[in-house]
């Protein structure tokens, strides 16, 4: 017979296990999950602490005083930074992109039926990968008939492995396969309605493969770079349909990354931008939408972690107090692991070109003597190369390079990690507002959801600019300004920041924040 009264109402009611503070077993078994639970957020994420909290003191009461303990906490929680952080960027934020709120209203929709990717390296693979699961027939063209196939291979050992480890089935992966014809004829992208260029990041390079590719083109196609530096109306110079020239900004890698940075150019219609946000949202990926400038907005805000990283090791401070630092702050990787996968010549390559690009206008990061030592004199190049800031013992696992000591002794005195976290968090921040300031992104919420999936700034902030407004701006500008005077003009706080600080705005709409004393 059915009965309102729940178990723990019954009289004689216990906690399976028993739930006794004094019992050794429940005293261990909290202890043990704390220590574990800490351990994975690094206490940057409340929550996972508060459930082992309320369910530890609550089993300790009669239900009525430990739901009122659960309620304190929750409430502590769902009126806290971090929920409202983590609620408006990957809620909220990412459903408005993922509806392409961004895409203009008066374009009619598209769709892709067949992608030409340009370029069968590791990028060109991985878009050629993700259309082609999407059910877009794929044209994969490289130079050479065996490049191409070698890019079609490599999509195969990826689709391989998902059936070995159960996440895909044998038909589905040959369906998908099938999907990607391998070539080295520029005629094969007749009848194309995309086309994505995902060559070496040369300007010449580029403009070469479009010129080619244009020629046999339909009149109707969009043309896309993958460039994530070079900008965009530069590239599209060597378009004869500028209109029809965008930038689409893939991160690596493109099968798992779930961000496309959209890059607008100086000529590129509305009906281009239509067509290249309903290309990503065929894909199932999260675009922003970004103006044309060099490096764009996520590749140029990502690359202050990597330069900060350096500039601590040239200081003298330990690089395993670097990593660890960046790492508790809740980054997924250290600023010089970080610069390894990436790739050292990479990075060295792209700011030599930025430098005999611009000339006199050219502004030297910082540590850039850093990067040149370990390219240029060492040989360093990063991971794939076999060394950079790390060692790469085959077999084993990555660990700091114990040369680094020799070029780079470390200071008598080092920083706490905190003032570490600190440089590192803001001088990120710093740029990302500078590039609201700019113009370069055009909305908070987008500059938040490129850092949070575009590089991995710590989801629990929100974002740098929701990073910014958990600080306060006010504080933030103050903190800016005493970084600035101990590290370099670097951390000087833009004057859109210092401005929004002292008339109390926000980044966010909402409730206006308490002025910045003058």
């Amino acid at each position: 017979t059915p009965t309102a009264q729940q178990p723990w109402d019954m009289k004689g009611f216990q906690v399976p296990g028993g739930a006794s503070i004094a019992l050794p077993a429940i005293g261990t078994l909290f202890t043990v999950a704390t220590a574990r639970v800490a351990r994975a957020t690094l206490h940057n994420y409340p929550a996972p602490i508060a459930i082992l909290s309320a369910a530890f003191e609550g089993a300790q009461l009669p239900i009525g005083r430990g739901l009122a303990i659960e309620t304190k906490y929750f409430a502590r929680l769902v009126t806290g930074p971090v929920a409202r952080n983590l609620i408006r960027t990957m809620f909220v934020n990412k459903g408005l992109a993922d509806k392409l709120e961004r895409r203009p209203a008066d374009v009619p929709k598209s769709v892709v039926h067949t992608l030409g990717v340009l370029g069968a390296g590791m990028m060109g693979t991985g878009i050629a990968h993700v259309a082609a699961q999407a059910g877009i027939d794929v044209v994969l063209l490289d130079s050479t008939v065996e490049q191409a196939e070698n890019g079609k291979t490599r999509v195969a050992n990826q689709l391989r492995k998902d059936v070995e480890k159960g996440r895909s089935t044998q038909g589905w992966a040959d369906a998908i396969l099938a999907r990607i014809q391998a070539t080295a004829d520029p005629a094969r992208l007749d009848g194309c309605d995309l086309v994505v260029e995902a060559v070496f990041e040369n300007r010449e390079v580029k403009a070469d493969v479009t010129r080619k590719a244009e020629a046999v083109l339909p009149k109707s196609a969009v043309f896309a770079s993958n460039t994530s530096t070079l900008p965009i109306t530069g590239l599209a110079g060597a378009s004869k349909r500028p209109k029809q020239f965008i930038g689409i900004h893939f991160f690596s890698p493109v099968e798992r990354m779930p961000l496309v940075e959209v890059i607008v150019g100086r000529k590129t219609s509305g009906e281009t931008l239509a067509r290249a946000l309903d290309f990503v949202g065929q894909l199932r990926k999260t675009p922003i939408v970004v103006n044309d400038s060099r490096n764009f907005y996520t590749s140029r805000v990502f690359a202050t972690y990597c330069h900060e990283g350096r500039a601590l090791l040239k200081e003298g401070v330990d690089p395993a107090l670097i990593e660890n630092a960046a790492r508790a702050a809740g980054m997924p990787v250290g600023p010089l692991a970080v610069a390894d996968e990436v790739s050292l010549e990479l990075q060295w390559n792209v700011l030599r070109q930025t430098r005999d690009d611009l000339g006199d206008r050219f502004a030297e990061p910082v540590a850039l003597d850093v990067l040149q030592r370990l390219v240029v004199d060492l040989g360093r190049m990063g991971r794939k190369s076999g060394g950079g800031f790390y060692e790469y013992p085959a077999g084993g696992r990555k660990f700091l390079w114990p040369g680094l000591a020799q070029h780079y002794p470390r200071a008598g005195v080092q920083p706490s990690a905190d003032e570490v976290r600190k440089r590192l968090m803001y001088i990120q921040a710093i740029e990302a507002a500078r590039c609201l300031d700019e113009g370069v992104v055009t909305r908070a919420a987008e500059a938040d959801l490129g850092s949070v999936l575009g590089w991995g700034f710590p989801a629990y902030t929100g974002g740098t600019i929701s990073f910014i407004e958990t600080v306060g701006l006010a504080a933030f500008v103050e903190e800016c300004r005493g970084l600035s005077r101990a590290c370099g003009p670097r951390f000087k706080p833009p004057r859109g920041l210092i401005e929004r600080a002292r008339r109390g705005e926000r980044y966010y709409p909402g409730r206006r924040s308490v002025p910045m004393v003058s």
